[in-house]
């Protein structure tokens, strides 16, 4: 997979067709004044940590008042987080669920000794958690698939990504220890 992300790094010029407004997962008011972008993987404990710590305290003091929203993208480190990105996109009335419950508990489906077993623990896990989704399809999905990679390919062109959590503030890259104090004492400057 590693050969993969190197031959989509040295094609950094493609351009995917898809259309982003209609995919993006997103927490909060679309016209907020401040928007974040969050460039994750789904198998970073990281982010599942931003998830769990940060995520519900940004939620209820700026996200659920208007003030901000947050948008996910994804920048997959990995094949089992590219597919477990293709499949949180799959269903998009779903997709912020999907994404919540996949970081809520990250241990229980990434593993496995081979991508297919992988997807297979990813299946489980979200069946076990009322999700029925048909894996194959979602993640053999071609307009998905190039959606996710333009992700991953916008976020090193346009900001320099290459750790996650990346935070980008209304197009500015949070260079700070990405913790809840420092997050919301650079949200009220911007207030």
């Amino acid at each position: 997979m590693k050969k993969f992300f190197l031959f989509i790094f040295l094609t950094l010029g493609l351009n995917f067709s898809v259309n982003a407004e209609t995919s993006r997962i997103i927490s909060g008011d679309k016209n907020a004044k401040i928007t974040i972008i969050a460039y994750e993987s789904l198998t970073c404990s990281h982010c599942a940590d931003f998830h769990k710590n940060i995520y519900p305290q940004l939620k209820k003091e700026f996200i659920d008042t208007g003030i901000v929203k947050l948008e996910f993208r994804h920048f997959p480190l990995g094949a089992v987080a590219f597919n477990a990105a293709k499949v949180s996109q799959c269903e998009e009335d779903k997709s912020l669920k999907i994404l919540e419950i996949l970081y809520s508990n990250q241990q229980e489906w990434v593993k496995g000794n081979s991508i297919d077993e992988a997807n297979n623990f990813l299946e489980k896990y979200l069946r076990k958690n009322n999700f029925n989704i048909d894996i194959e399809k979602c993640i053999t999905d071609k307009e998905i698939e190039d959606f996710v990679l333009n992700d991953r390919v916008e976020g090193t062109k346009k900001f320099n990504v290459n750790a996650t959590p990346t935070i980008i503030i209304n197009n500015k890259k949070f260079d700070k220890s990405l913790n809840y104090k420092n997050l919301k004492k650079y949200l009220e400057k911007m207030l």
